[in-house]
């Protein structure tokens, strides 16, 4: 049986939460604390575990960011570990190998059950010292569907994969991607969906942006895989005003690009609450060449609203089924996006908003994010009970 296939059997099997185990106390470790939909995660499920009765505490490598404050403002512990970029001074290489050394001795006196590692370099450099330590069940996360790139990567990849006990993807796409380019098994593969606040179903009022046309909004970093000018380019045929919230290395240029086509693009940069922004938009357009399982979408589907997107990575799972959740369009195909953007703002798609919010509101609860991964911890080490 192929792959794809067993994944979809597995998909429609009813979900167990009882956890076989308990699950005393819960290390996460991640690179940074940025703005990223990973760190958003990562901040949900260790508010979620605490108040579950979790020991949790969040490891951070590098520097800390805008998340840290909010695990702080939940009663989170923080810890960084204090490496430093390659690159850098000198002695920059022996700092970081006080600060692995430092990570293993922590782990040896904190002694948690589990230890769940997310990002590349979280996993790459968590996994191996997990083992040093002695932790019981280590773990670690997959996002993205993009491969690790380069040979030595790769083998790096697939070396921390033989010491994990689990990986958890956020999406059936990721964890067949996962399972083809890094030779992992189904067996040590387990997809638990992201998860949403209750604030994110909320109403809140609309942003106040004086707009004349309707207005598409876009919620991603200014990154070139995020698709922007395939947006751009649609919106220009459209006539819609575009509300972009983030920030990235690709903003002048599409600044740019707007002024070429002649689209009133507001460029609102890093949006810490963007509730706001979905009240006021008449439409949510993702454009990305490239995702995981999108935070940005899951957010549109809370508060909703139509949602236009291409068909990659996790995004269909969000957005397919029946009725539909949303309208799905071939990455980089302009002409597909500003159709798609036309049938729906001309009112050729209705209730589509409001079946997707229902959708969000029964599958993607922070309940189920937390339910799921107890469960998947608790089963780990009723494992290495039973061996």
């Amino acid at each position: 049986m192929a792959v794809r296939d067993r994944w979809t059997t597995l998909r429609d099997m009813p979900i167990l939460t009882r956890a076989p185990a308990r699950v005393r106390r819960v290390c996460l470790l991640i690179d940074q604390l940025g703005r990223g939909g990973t760190e958003k995660q990562l901040v949900l499920l260790a508010a979620g575990l605490r108040d579950e009765g979790v020991d949790v505490t969040v490891l951070v490598l590098f520097e800390g960011g805008p998340r840290e404050r909010e695990l702080h403002d939940r009663g989170v512990r923080v810890v960084r570990l204090g490496l430093r970029r390659i690159g850098g001074a000198p002695w920059t290489a022996a700092a970081n190998g006080w600060a692995l050394g430092r990570l293993v001795a922590l782990l040896r006196r904190e002694l948690p059950d589990v230890l769940h590692c997310f990002l590349t370099r979280g996993y790459l450099l968590g996994v191996p010292a997990g083992r040093l330590a002695g932790v019981p069940v280590v773990v670690s996360g997959r996002r993205s569907v993009a491969p690790p790139g380069g040979r030595v990567l790769k083998a790096a990849v697939r070396g921390a994969n033989r010491l994990t006990d689990l990986v958890i993807a956020n999406a059936y796409a990721v964890a067949n991607r996962a399972a083809h380019a890094e030779s992992l098994t189904l067996g040590k593969l387990a997809v638990v969906y992201n998860g949403l606040p209750a604030s994110a179903f909320d109403p809140v009022p609309p942003l106040p942006l004086d707009a004349r046309a309707p207005v598409l909004a876009c919620v991603a970093n200014l990154r070139p895989e995020k698709g922007h000018r395939d947006l751009l380019a649609a919106a220009s045929r459209t006539g819609c005003v575009v509300a972009l919230a983030g920030e990235g290395p690709e903003r002048a240029a599409l600044q740019c690009e707007a002024g070429r086509l002649g689209v009133d693009a507001r460029f609102l940069g890093a949006v810490a609450d963007v509730r706001p922004l979905l009240a006021r938009a008449d439409a949510v357009v993702l454009p990305s060449l490239v995702e995981g399982l999108s935070n940005a979408v899951m957010e549109a589907m809370a508060a909703g609203r139509p949602v236009i997107a291409t068909a990659v990575g996790g995004t269909p799972e969000l957005l397919g089924g029946e009725p539909r959740r949303g309208l799905l369009v071939p990455p980089k195909a302009p002409d597909a996006l500003a159709q798609a953007i036309t049938e729906v703002l001309g009112g050729a798609h209705p209730g589509l908003g409001e079946t997707a919010r229902n959708w969000a509101k029964s599958t993607l609860g922070i309940d189920q994010l937390v339910a799921e991964h107890i469960r998947l911890y608790g089963e780990q080490l009723e494992r290495l009970c039973a061996e």
